[in-house]
């Protein structure tokens, strides 16, 4: 008979996790989601689904305090919102599925749930957002061939745009460390209130990953300097022939660099024979125009179900932890 039981403990969470959860992306590996989870201290909430002891799907919760609702492992927040992308919920059937999601303890938002993973069943799923992907191997893995794709107006158009930056002089660098704790500090100045980096244990996990990613080789920071000023600088991880672009910054002097700097992470990925690179979700003006490939990612948001039973306090669940 299978039966939905939680599990609390961090360290067997992380067991657990190592036995059930597939590694397809980056954002799967259990380091990348420690890093944030041991900064931002939420309390984890596992269900786990099992069969005469054999594990047949999981899912990784945390209760959120401050939003009154549980997001998905690690529970990371920006602005209210969970940020890290391609969350799961590894089941072995659409009925252990569904018995996960009927055993959700109170209100839920999950979000940028693969969508292999939630849609089993066909069931319909609300999109959160949508994800840009690069591949090279549409192009056979030449820039150039991507560069055909646009039409000669906007060749035209982007060559202009780069040649008012090449005029400048331009130099790259790369996994230059200090350069991580400038684009923190661009980062901040560029936006304010709305970097992610603002908030203290967002970037205490930022550094703690990159600090793992550097120990494991896993970590491209790229920084373009124009006439001898920084211009631009991102921070990505490398995995299994994927690159992701985590985070980066750019100088307000110099529009457009952003796009010169995000063309150099494709045709590195073509000339690298990756699979994948990774511009995560948000369109941000330049994504659908640069052909970039759309991946929609879900949401599951019970909290206006929940709000009707007023008597239920999640919290309780937690009355001695410490």
């Amino acid at each position: 008979m299978l039966r939905v039981r939680v599990c609390e403990d961090l360290d067997e969470c992380a067991y657990l996790w190592g036995r059930v959860w597939p590694q397809t992306c980056f954002f799967d590996l259990w380091p990348v989601r420690a890093s944030f989870a041991t900064c931002f201290k939420r309390l984890p909430y596992f269900l786990i689904a099992d069969q005469s002891g054999k594990i047949e799907g999981m899912m990784a919760l945390n209760w959120i305090e401050e939003e009154q609702y549980f997001g998905h492992f690690p529970g990371e927040t920006y602005h209210g919102q969970t940020w890290l992308e391609q969350n799961r919920i590894p089941a072995r059937s659409p009925q252990v599925l569904n018995i996960l999601l009927d055993s959700m303890p109170g209100p839920v938002q999950l979000r940028y749930l693969a969508g292999e993973s939630v849609l089993m069943d066909g069931s319909p799923l609300a999109v959160d957002e949508i994800g840009y992907l690069f591949l090279p191997r549409n192009y056979n893995f030449s820039f150039q061939n991507y560069m055909q794709s646009f039409s000669g107006k906007s060749r035209k158009k982007l060559a202009r745009e780069s040649a008012g930056l090449q005029h400048f002089g331009v130099t790259w660098r790369y996994n230059h460390f200090p350069d991580v704790d400038q684009l923190f500090r661009m980062n901040m100045a560029n936006f304010g209130e709305w970097s992610y980096f603002k908030d203290s244990r967002f970037l205490a996990s930022f550094e703690k990953l990159v600090h793992w990613l550097s120990q494991n080789n896993m970590l491209r920071v790229t920084t373009l300097s124009l006439g001898g000023t920084v211009a631009a600088i991102d921070i990505g991880a490398l995995w299994n022939r994927s690159y992701t672009v985590l985070a980066g910054a750019t100088h307000p002097d110099f529009p457009g660099v952003a796009k010169m700097i995000n063309f150099h992470h494709m045709e590195w990925g073509c000339r690298q024979g990756l699979e994948i690179v990774d511009f995560l979700c948000g369109d941000f003006g330049w994504k659908k125009r640069f052909h970039l490939t759309s991946r929609p990612l879900y949401k599951i948001d019970r909290q206006a179900e929940w709000n009707v039973f007023p008597e239920f306090t999640v919290p309780s669940l937690y009355a001695n932890a410490q």
